[in-house]
């Protein structure tokens, strides 16, 4: 089984505590994008990346600069997982889409991406982070939704352990 690191990109402290959470539960090392390197991703590693989303839809500010590394990297045969932090009822029309720039970013790196989640039980308006009818990973509504947060985490967690 590969080492797995769970890297995360929060403004306000909710993407980094659900990162920890995640990381806990699955043993991992857990880093802010920030620390993100070329020698962290040469490795043998399985990644999980997590985002809260901003503004119009948009990927948190440190992930810019994470994307970077991340696409230069040779993803070829890693295992990733996504998740994503947003408000459903205040950004309805965009939620968890920071999620689905990061599933834009590796779709096409050769890396297999796990961890696809249905739609039914969340109440959003519409979201670039659904694609076939499902979300490209986790997504979590830590504002309006909190009291679903650890369920919905270790449903999540139980359906990528046997790939990680």
């Amino acid at each position: 089984m590969n080492k797995t690191i769970v890297i995360y990109g929060s403004s306000t402290g909710t993407c980094e505590g659900i990162a920890e959470k995640i990381g806990a539960k699955l043993g991992a090392e857990v880093l802010n994008v920030q620390e993100l390197t070329a020698d962290v991703l040469a490795a043998n590693v399985n990644l999980i990346l997590g985002t809260s989303t901003w503004g119009a839809g948009e990927l948190q500010d440190d992930w810019y600069d994470g994307l970077k590394v991340l696409q230069a990297a040779d993803l070829k045969g890693k295992t990733i997982a996504l998740f994503g932090c947003g408000d459903a009822e205040s950004y309805g029309d965009t939620f968890v889409g920071g999620m689905g720039e990061l599933y834009d970013a590796v779709k096409n790196s050769g890396a297999r991406l796990v961890g696809s989640v249905s739609t039914d039980g969340y109440s959003y308006d519409d979201s670039s982070a659904v694609v076939g009818g499902e979300f490209v990973g986790l997504p979590l509504d830590d504002v309006n939704e909190d009291d679903k947060t650890d369920g919905r985490i270790d449903a999540w967690i139980a359906a990528i352990s046997p790939n990680l």
